[in-house]
């Protein structure tokens, strides 16, 4: 049984909920969060970690914004919802399939759809790390009573230097040189 405090590119995904067009503009951080998903989207893509993109209710909230949607690898899934979880069947059936034991989570709203994602994977069993840097709400308070939920559920408030250098796990390797120039 691995460690939950442990993160390895062959046992995690990352899943990204609802970063889109008209919830991005109500974000005071957004700059943060697009940073987070610059370092998290090229580990994805140079360790071969698998990324679910949720979009809530596109026709009504638009499209993952550009600056994130143009990091993602080529080959992600992507998972359309309208409850604020993600974690229905769909969502059910790409983890059945990639089979990962921890799940790196980004996204918006911290306290919503992001809280009740990570409750529901937390329920399923799975070992949970919200990158706090890469995860907002509108208001600062709900941001923060988001994030003490979900330690107190017993995910792992992570950031994402950590998960990225966790991921990496040593600096004398081919991936560390590919990715390292975007830590600057």
């Amino acid at each position: 049984m691995a460690s939950k405090f442990r993160l390895h590119p062959v046992n995690t995904a990352f899943i990204v909920v609802d970063i889109q067009e008209k919830l991005m503009v109500t974000m005071d951080y957004r700059e943060k969060i697009y940073k987070s998903h610059r370092i998290l989207m090229a580990l994805a893509r140079q360790l071969n970690i698998p990324v679910i993109k949720c979009e809530q209710y596109p026709k009504g909230l638009g499209s993952t914004v550009p600056e994130v949607a143009d990091l993602l690898p080529e080959e992600h899934f992507k998972l359309e919802k309208v409850s604020f979880s993600a974690f229905g069947q769909d969502l059910q059936n790409i983890l059945q399939q990639i089979n990962p034991q921890n799940i790196v989570i980004t996204g918006t709203e911290t306290h919503v759809c992001v809280f009740q994602t990570t409750r529901d994977l937390l329920e399923a069993g799975y070992n949970v790390h919200v990158a706090r840097d890469g995860v907002c709400s509108r208001f600062k308070e709900n941001y923060l009573s988001g994030l003490q939920l979900m330690e107190n559920m017993g995910a792992v408030i992570n950031n994402t230097e950590t998960i990225a250098f966790d991921l990496l796990q040593r600096s004398d390797t081919p991936d560390f040189k590919v990715v390292s120039p975007i830590f600057k």
